[in-house]
């Protein structure tokens, strides 16, 4: 017993080591000027965003998009991914289209978004969803494709119909590689909508969300603890999305190694 809690104390302290040596760093750099954030003013930032709720405002803000994005991402990609994989022909007339938009990054389609539905949430919806888009769609290909084809035959020969085919053999073969694509598009999602926010943020000023927040604390209110706390902020809701994400996914398909 004794021995697992010194084990666990020693782990619990190699843990701490990094982020106490950041710490120290970075109080060190900030020491040699002025108007550099120190880690005491962040956090006196941070406790009085938090009372006043301005920065739990702008990330549920940010998540409720976020989460809009990524689910109409994941509802298109993932059966055109599934045509992709088991229908030859259906590729063949579609991969062309995917590689020509698949490079151009979402900020780039920026302009034309917000032409389109203006500047507000949908614009940065749809950012989000065509940024989550593209690694669901080609984990679904990669996953169909993969399935061994004895799999198939024996699903033939057994004399099921294309749709249990699909629910029985096809879905729980290619499930892990989906949910691969579906983390990687949940941690893009996360970075469009904050470069989304600050872009829209940056041409009107209302687009709201947590990038919004660290645009006007940079350049307008000039408060670059306030911007720190945002970035923090940041940086701790993708790691508890991903952390959640292969928490839920290890209780619903255990099978899939995330």
């Amino acid at each position: 017993m004794g021995t697992d809690g010194g084990g666990a104390m020693k782990r619990m302290a190699l843990r701490l080591i990094v982020p106490v040596l950041l710490i120290a760093g970075w109080q060190l750099l900030a020491s040699g000027s002025a108007q550099a954030p120190r880690p005491s003013t962040v956090v006196e930032a941070a406790i009085a965003m938090l009372r006043d709720g301005d920065l739990l405002a702008g990330l549920a803000t940010s998540l409720g998009r976020v989460f809009a994005g990524f689910a109409i991402a994941a509802c298109v990609a993932i059966p055109l991914g599934i045509a992709m994989g088991s229908m030859p022909t259906v590729e063949r007339n579609l991969d062309p289209l995917v590689e020509t938009f698949r490079p151009i990054a979402a900020l780039a389609i920026l302009p034309l978004v917000i032409l389109w539905l203006g500047s507000g949430s949908g614009a940065a919806i749809a950012i989000v969803a065509y940024a989550a888009f593209f690694p669901i769609l080609i984990n679904t290909i990669s996953g169909v494709k993969r399935i061994e084809p004895s799999l198939m035959r024996a699903a033939l020969t057994m004399g099921l119909k294309p749709l249990t085919r699909m629910r029985v053999v096809l879905l729980p073969a290619a499930l892990p590689s989906i949910l691969v694509g579906m983390r990687i598009g949940l941690g893009i999602a996360w970075t469009a909508i904050i470069a989304a926010e600050l872009a829209v943020g940056a041409k009107s000023g209302s687009s709201g969300g947590i990038g919004q927040m660290m645009f006007v604390f940079y350049a307008y209110s000039i408060d670059l603890n306030g911007m720190v706390v945002c970035m923090i902020a940041v940086g701790i809701v993708a790691f508890a999305l991903d952390r959640a994400l292969r928490w839920a996914l290890a209780i619903t398909v255990p099978w899939s190694r995330l």
